[in-house]
């Protein structure tokens, strides 16, 4: 069988049981990352931006489809869907033609969507929520591609700016380069040397960058995100500013080591608050968000004091600890063994060993 085919098949089974146990007689999923779990890495995407593609997965206890247009479907046939679809295929101009056949092959019963129509349609239970964010192996085979194609992507970028470049060029740079190698710039910050203290989410600007500037990726393909962030420098990295980058590894680290099954994220979060105390920086925590679970979102659940979600085996995190011109960040997946495995660090970037774990520091140029 196409490694596809049964991961798909995997999870219908797994849908399905979720329609017995709510008694519901269909799941709708709307959303491009749900799309991107349901098909094992189909894009529904069209619009980068959109939260919500070109099509659907409806799965009832018999049968599953994939809802679409006339303008969309034979591409969909063509390169993006697994054999354990059939297709549902409305035209452009009748989105009516589309509600009357989910109400008919749902039996006019309850539906179960990501994206519920409001007063019609009903939330997905947490439990199938779950599944999405516990990764199969053929997911972390593809994780593993996207991450490190990405740090691919940003080494290249970064060995080749200039300080003369624009943040825009660099934004741009990134972009080009993940597009080039088949993922989605899902986000590319850019902080050149002015503006990098000042914010922590710095979307480009026309200034040249400087003496040295950060890059972010959320880069996505197979619906996964890779989630990195990396600095380069001109010339030396002044002392204070090489502290602060010191600082925030030694934070990172201490949530790192909590990474383990069974571990709730606000722990997580209450860690990275007591660190960035103890590191002299007690305003931190409430600066920027610090990351949590990642996967078919750049982040699935973001941690904060309230969040009890546990971390299971082979669930991605992405923590992104930060302090005025210094921050890290990668994608981490907790394999079954408890240890941690980087995603996204390339073996071409600087690092220093923190805990045990390789760590990048800023490229000198």
């Amino acid at each position: 069988m196409n490694p596809h085919n049964e991961e798909v098949t995997q999870k219908l089974e797994s849908i399905r049981n979720t329609l017995t146990e709510n008694d519901a007689t269909g799941v709708r999923l709307r959303g491009t990352d749900w799309f991107a779990w349901a098909t094992a890495g189909g894009s529904s995407t069209v619009l980068l931006t959109a939260e919500t593609g070109v099509a659907e997965v409806l799965v009832t206890a018999e049968n599953a489809w994939i809802l679409t247009d006339e303008i969309e479907a034979q591409r969909f046939k063509d390169e993006e869907i697994p054999a354990n679809f059939q297709f549902n295929i409305n035209p452009w101009a009748d989105a009516e033609a589309r509600e009357k056949f989910v109400r008919d092959a749902t039996n006019g019963g309850k539906v179960l969507s990501d994206r519920p129509i409001p007063h019609v349609e009903k939330r997905l239970p947490a439990s199938l929520q779950q599944h999405k964010r516990v990764m199969m192996s053929s997911e972390l085979e593809r994780y593993r591609e996207v991450g490190r194609l990405a740090s691919e992507a940003m080494t290249e970028v970064l060995k080749a700016a200039q300080p003369t470049w624009t943040e825009y060029q660099l934004a741009g740079a990134g972009a080009e380069a993940l597009w080039a190698r088949g993922i989605h710039p899902a986000l590319t910050l850019v902080a050149g040397e002015r503006r990098l203290p000042l914010y922590r989410h710095a979307t480009a600007s026309g200034e040249k960058i400087g003496q040295q500037a950060m890059l972010v990726f959320c880069a996505r393909r197979y619906g996964l995100y890779a989630n990195l962030t990396r600095f380069v420098v001109f010339g030396t990295l002044p002392d204070e500013r090489a502290e602060l980058h010191r600082h925030v590894r030694e934070i990172e680290a201490e949530a790192l080591n909590l990474c383990k099954p069974g571990t709730s994220l606000n722990a997580v979060y209450d860690v990275l608050a007591n660190a960035y105390q103890k590191h002299g920086f007690p305003n931190a925590i409430r600066e920027h968000h610090q990351g949590g679970t990642t996967g078919y979102l750049a982040r699935e659940i973001v941690a904060n004091p309230t969040t009890t979600d546990t971390l299971e085996n082979n669930t991605a995190v992405a923590w992104n600890p930060s302090l005025p011109g210094a921050k890290i960040e990668d994608t981490f997946v907790i394999l079954e063994d408890g240890k941690l495995e980087n995603l996204t660090l390339d073996p071409n970037w600087p690092t220093v060993e923190v805990e045990g774990r390789l760590r990048p520091v800023p490229l000198s140029r």
